[in-house]
């Protein structure tokens, strides 16, 4: 009988053992668990609020390249139009600063696309552009980028095909001074294309003219000024992705 009590007890004992453990690995487990939820809940709201902040990072960025495209366009239409490089219908103008009502949103919106673009292309060939990246550097391309455009309606030679190669050296003289990138010359020169065929459509169209075209319907150096003017937003557009 005492070997049999003595038995049972042990049994009992043994139980309580097991059952405690198995409770106290249930109690770890709902802790560790708890604490994978904590940890997942914080990283998700974490990651939530930096995309928030991204967005509207971006949203700024955007906001101030299309401010600034539209007073380059503004200033720079209005150039052309005092020198009579550019003739709109009377119907289309507008009183302000004379230029067609379409012209400042359409720069603008341009002026955002390309300036977003820049550093995006920069981020996915892996090349951060880091070549006077400074504000400095950035406001002297803006005025060499005016004096381009003011050339191209203030110069005179015996042809346009000089004044197209004078334009010509002096973008590419604008790139190599403030930009000097792969990435930068490839985005100028699609961005000087695709808006050429555009204002050939427009000019095809009688949306407005050009006074003496002599590259289809528009002058030949204007690529040149569409390339400049790429290679200049694209420069403020990396400077505020800092």
């Amino acid at each position: 009988m005492p070997r049999l009590e003595e038995h049972c007890w042990s049994r009992s004992c043994a139980s309580r053992v097991e059952s405690k453990t198995f409770s106290g690995g249930n109690w770890v487990a709902s802790r560790a668990e708890e604490m994978m939820s904590i940890v997942t809940t914080v990283l998700s709201n974490a990651y939530g609020s930096l995309h928030s902040v991204r967005a509207a990072h971006l949203i700024r960025r955007g906001l101030v390249l299309f401010t600034v495209g539209v007073v380059l366009a503004l200033v720079l239409n209005l150039l052309q139009l005092q020198r009579n490089v550019t003739l709109f219908p009377e119907e289309v103008m507008a009183t302000l600063f004379s230029s067609a009502w379409w012209i400042p949103p359409c720069c603008g919106t341009a002026a955002a696309v390309v300036g977003l673009l820049y550093p995006c292309i920069d981020s996915h060939l892996g090349e951060p552009h880091k070549f006077k990246r400074e504000w400095a550097s950035v406001m002297r391309c803006i005025a060499v980028f005016v004096g381009i455009n003011h050339a191209s309606a203030k110069l005179h030679f015996a042809n346009n095909a000089q004044l197209s190669l004078t334009l010509a050296a002096l973008s590419l003289g604008l790139w190599w001074m403030f930009d000097r990138s792969r990435s930068g010359f490839g985005l100028g020169i699609g961005t000087a294309f695709l808006a050429t065929v555009i204002t050939q459509l427009l000019v095809y169209n009688g949306v407005y003219q050009y006074t003496y075209p002599d590259f289809l319907y528009v002058r030949s150096w204007l690529p040149c000024i569409f390339f400049s003017g790429g290679v200049t937003v694209g420069n403020i557009g990396r400077q505020l992705a800092m």
